[in-house]
């Protein structure tokens, strides 16, 4: 409220005083000194002996008190005051004064007024752009005709000053904590982008080519490629089961710990089991779970692969000149003790493809509703086996892009693409 905007009819103490307020209101970055200074002058004015400023609680559907004079918000939860008058005023939105509480008809029967022997109440409602924030209740017990026309309109003043105020701290607040979130997420997908693979390792006979893009800030979906001890390359294709921050640092628990058990020269079966085990505790209280597909290639085209609950890989067999899908198997990582995985062991020829990818792709809907799919994908790889990984991968994101014609994806979506060139 500005003061071009202040009731006329105030008296000049009436006036001073929600100048005062007011200035305490727009001025102070004590937003809850402000408050209490304002009931503080409220009851000076009014002469009431009990005062409290209530607001409303959206996430509990009721009011809780903020500034009290005179009780205590202990006695205000238990029905100190005329919770009839209040939610009469929550109701319609208006302000009521009465001066004869105990005697006024609409008010007959009234328990916090009988009890308390309440006589004058004054209530206001706290609006903002037609929304309730809360209310500003004064009473007195001393004597009837306590609050006249003035009081109420220095009340109705108050209680919009307030309710500009409490909104504007609360949209600061919103606002502080929409940065801190943006400021988080951004540093957990520095961190994340700085888990992927950065520069992919060279091994004579094998073109690699990963694509990696969230649908949200920080993604649940993420790949490696590394050389492990005996010059084998490791591949990783996975999905946390949620998104954000905390998927993003059970990502990087996750990749440590496969390169750790890789290191260690452990084999794909035990690579994946181990991890499984470490991650259990962290995933059983975060009710998070991965689902990873290991995979080994070695000179010569030999490849072994593990699969822990994840969308088994397309494969391209250059004689048959056909696309197939490897067989579905194992289950995520971090759902159970002593997870029994099995490894699948392959033969690549040369021109053979091994696509690797995350449900993101497959289930990329165009505007209609329709998922992109597997049996498009195996076409789209057929269509362009004869060309190198990397024009495989373009030519897959560029089908995916047609096909989804614009649809934004709802989800992650990772790619690795495997050629065997002998």
């Amino acid at each position: 409220m500005t003061p071009e905007n202040f009731p006329e009819e105030l008296t000049e103490s009436h006036l001073r005083t929600l100048y005062q307020i007011a200035q305490w209101i727009n001025s102070s970055l004590e937003f809850n000194q402000s408050l209490n200074n304002a009931i503080d002058a409220v009851m000076q004015v009014t002469r009431a002996e009990r005062g409290f400023l209530m607001v409303h609680d959206e996430s509990a559907n009721r009011l809780r008190v903020l500034v009290a004079r005179g009780i205590d918000g202990a006695t205000i939860e238990r029905e100190g005051f005329s919770t009839t008058i209040v939610n009469q005023v929550v109701q319609t939105r208006k302000p009521i004064l009465t001066n004869n509480a105990q005697f006024d008809q609409e008010y007959t029967g009234a328990k916090s007024i009988i009890m308390h022997k309440l006589r004058a109440i004054l209530c206001t409602p706290m609006m903002v752009s037609n929304r309730l924030i809360g209310v500003v209740y004064v009473d007195t017990a001393m004597k009837a005709g306590m609050f006249g026309p003035n009081d109420m309109s220095l009340v109705s003043a108050v209680s919009g000053l307030a309710a500009q105020a409490i909104e504007n701290a609360r949209l600061y607040l919103v606002a502080l904590e929409k940065g801190r979130l943006e400021r988080e997420l951004q540093m957990a997908r520095e961190i994340q982008r700085g888990l992927l693979p950065q520069q992919l390792p060279a091994m004579s006979g094998y073109e690699v080519a990963p694509w990696w893009e969230a649908a949200r800030e920080v993604a649940g979906d993420f790949y490696d490629v590394f050389l492990g001890k005996e010059g084998t390359l490791s591949t990783v294709m996975a999905d946390v089961s949620d998104k954000g921050a905390p998927a993003a640092m059970f990502m990087a628990v996750t990749r440590t710990l496969i390169r750790s058990h890789v290191y260690a020269d452990e084999s794909p079966v035990q690579v994946v089991t181990r991890t499984n085990d470490l991650l259990l505790p962290d995933a059983e209280q975060n009710g998070m779970f991965v689902t990873l597909y290991y995979s080994e290639f070695q000179e010569g085209g030999r490849s072994i692969h593990v699969n822990g609950g994840h969308n088994p890989p397309l494969i391209y067999r250059r004689l048959e000149q056909k696309a197939s899908f490897m067989p579905i198997g194992g289950r995520a990582l971090g759902w159970f003790p002593n997870n029994p995985v099995g490894a699948i062991e392959l033969k690549l020829d040369a021109g053979d493809i091994m696509v690797f990818y995350t449900d993101g792709l497959t289930e990329a809907e165009n505007p209609s509703g329709v998922p992109y799919g597997e049996h498009r994908l195996a076409e789209i790889v057929e269509q362009n086996a004869d060309m190198s990984g990397e024009q495989v991968r373009d030519a897959v994101l560029h089908d995916v892009a047609e096909f989804c014609a614009g649809n934004p994806p709802f989800d992650d979506m990772t790619m690795l693409v495997v050629k065997y060139v002998g």
